[in-house]
């Protein structure tokens, strides 16, 4: 496939999701850039205006709030992170909701935290949300809600955010707005390096060095995790375009500019996709071989007979990783009890749980529609 053929699947995008990073719309010492700021805001109106709808994924709310609090640089201390994102969410979505409306484009602030969609009840109400703004044709600002989100309900950084937003919102296309102009097969500062423009899957970036830094200091990714997210992204059937914040408007509008990575997978169950990338599991539950292989190969629930040991601190809900006899993680899922709960229950069939201690112990302990191979 040609590149010119690839880029068509970019004009044809109609919903499209839109990343752009801290150190893409603030000064080096940590404030808002207003000119920055607008460039952008003028890009997505322009792609609206075109008939495209648009969801933003912003970060900079942690950097927007650093001088005002008078903080040199983002902190390392979660509590001081929190509480600069207290003050700079406000400045960062007004500063947007006024460029929006010099365009006639009304925007609306949507916080997530991973939470918020791998618990069934929390993620209907995401996916609702999204639904109702975008029919009644408002522009979303999504970012992590660092305010409250803890380093057990964290995504990690915006690019991953990005890319499960994407799926979520059921996106024609994801734009990854970076400080270079796309992805590099080495260096960018090096002369000798050059653009790579279509990315068909992993084999095309074998060799290349993906770096790990953000730029000054004020973001969470780099290269790297922009990369992880077209992954995610591609896996699930949308398209990539990772290019620089001035190039917004012409990545928008499918001119030939930064990499185009290819989608490599399809469509599969949002939730699931957030449970696999978005959590960080709260304990492990120990498998038998025959527990493992109904699991991985007969997509059967996890019930308690199959159940060897149990680690961790969870109540029921939480994410857990389900791990087999090698010590290796196979699976993620929500168990539906509580770890002071489980020791009693190991080993047992349901109809045994039942008969003993009630019908609200005949269920699964991970119910397969709340479970994701990790591999």
């Amino acid at each position: 496939m040609t590149a010119d053929l690839s880029r068509a699947e970019v004009a044809q995008a109609r919903r499209v999701v839109v990343k752009v990073g801290s150190s893409s719309l603030t000064t080096a010492e940590g404030g808002i850039d207003p000119d920055r700021l607008g460039r952008l805001v003028e890009s997505l109106a322009a792609a609206r205006a075109r008939g495209v709808e648009v969801v933003l994924v912003s970060s900079g709310a942690i950097a927007a709030g650093l001088a005002p609090l008078g903080m040199p640089r983002r902190p390392r201390v979660l509590a001081a992170q929190q509480a600069a994102a207290a003050v700079g969410q406000g400045l960062l979505v007004h500063r947007y909701t006024e460029e929006f409306a010099r365009h006639g484009v009304v925007a609306g602030q949507v916080l997530l935290t991973a939470d918020d969609v791998t618990r069934r009840s929390h993620y209907r109400n995401a996916h609702q949300t999204f639904a109702m703004l975008l029919e009644l044709n408002v522009l979303p600002i999504v970012n992590e809600n660092d305010t409250v989100a803890t380093s057990e309900i964290r995504f990690g950084d915006n690019d991953r955010l990005a890319a499960l937003v994407a799926h979520l919102v059921h996106a024609d296309l994801l734009v990854l707005l970076s400080d270079v102009e796309g992805l590099f097969d080495g260096n960018p500062a090096d002369p000798a390096s050059s653009l790579i423009d279509v990315v068909l899957g992993d084999d095309d970036l074998d060799g290349v060095r993906i770096g790990k830094t953000g730029s000054a200091g004020l973001g969470t990714g780099g290269m790297q995790t922009k990369v992880e997210a077209a992954r995610i992204a591609t896996g699930a059937g949308i398209p990539v375009v990772l290019t620089s914040a001035p190039l917004a408007g012409r990545a928008l509008a499918a001119e030939r500019v930064g990499t185009l990575f290819r989608p490599t997978g399809r469509k599969r169950p949002t939730r699931l996709l957030w449970l696999k990338h978005a959590t960080v599991a709260s304990g492990r539950l120990e498998l038998d071989a025959g527990a493992v292989r109904a699991v991985v190969e007969r997509g059967a629930s996890l019930l308690p007979a199959g159940v060897t040991g149990v680690s961790g601190r969870f109540v029921a809900g939480d994410p857990v990783d389900l791990v087999g006899p090698d010590g290796a993680a196979v699976a993620r899922g929500l168990v539906n009890f509580d770890a002071e709960e489980l020791p009693s229950l190991l080993g047992r069939s349901t109809r045994d749980l039942k008969r003993d201690l009630g019908a609200a112990y005949e269920r699964e302990v991970v119910h397969r529609d709340d479970l994701v191979l990790l591999f």
